[in-house]
């Protein structure tokens, strides 16, 4: 999977649009908020082609990066990190659908109280209707009573833009990717941005808060960076007491789903 919620043909034109898609850096910024992951141990699973990797390495989390399928190799190594993660991040993944096997697996990579991150489009936006089959079927996660919300995750919203220099560059990005549609929303923009909305679903792993908090202030006192900040990361992503679900053989799990 790219590194953003469409797949495109060229190298070159995902790059032309990364640089065109959240200029402001929100969906890092909420991660943290989210998370936390700066200090952190992070995985991110079908990771592309690692944009979203290297923006979490420059807020300041350590980030393990796995892109399916996997090698004998990574899947050794993926193996290692059950139980371990503090954060779980899945961008813009085929294989994260609601009550997916990937999903509780990747759940098993996780510390006690660690934070599983889940990216897709929230839909209801400017660019609504270029991608209406995947936006019709985003909207329905969403929903209060949807698969995600249902099943322990709670949902934040990042309002973003597609921030274009000009609506010559609109118009050939838009065209090459979306053809005459994408043409069409270019030319009838009265401003050079469109609205686009991502979803972030959130939920922890199953542990005791106070003991998760105890043990990391006796790391800090070791001179090791110290965990106890999770509670907190916890409040300002908005109070989640989530519970998960999870199989056990996380690395095995993934290659088989990543393999279908």
């Amino acid at each position: 999977m790219p590194d953003l919620s469409i797949a495109l043909p060229s190298v070159e034109l995902e790059e032309a649009f990364l640089r065109v898609v959240d200029a402001e850096g929100k969906v890092p910024a909420a991660l943290e908020v989210l998370g936390p992951v700066i200090g952190r141990d992070v995985v991110v699973l079908d990771a592309g082609h690692g944009f979203r990797v290297r923006q979490l390495e420059e807020i300041g989390a350590r980030v393990a990066a796995f892109q399916f399928p996997l090698s004998d190799d990574a899947a050794g190594e993926l193996a290692g990190w059950v139980g371990r993660a503090d954060a779980v991040v899945v961008p813009w993944s085929e294989m994260a659908t609601p009550g997916s096997q990937f999903l509780a697996e990747a759940g098993a990579l996780l510390r006690p109280c660690g934070r599983l991150l889940v990216i897709h489009d929230y839909g209801r936006d400017d660019v609504w209707g270029l991608l209406p089959a995947v936006h019709e079927r985003q909207v329905a996660w969403s929903q209060r009573k949807g698969p995600f919300l249902g099943d322990g995750f709670r949902i934040r919203v990042i309002h973003c833009w597609w921030t274009f220099e000009s609506v010559e560059q609109a118009r050939d990005l838009l065209g090459a990717v979306f053809g005459d549609a994408g043409v069409e929303v270019a030319e009838k923009m009265k401003r050079l941005r469109l609205e686009y909305s991502i979803a972030v679903y959130h939920r922890s792993a199953p542990g005791d808060r106070a003991a998760v908090g105890e043990a990391a202030e006796g790391e800090a006192a070791e001179g090791e960076a110290a965990e106890g900040e999770a509670a907190e990361g916890e409040a300002a992503a908005g109070g989640a007491r989530e519970t998960e679900s999870g199989g056990s053989d996380a690395s095995g799990g993934l290659v088989r789903s990543a393999a279908r």
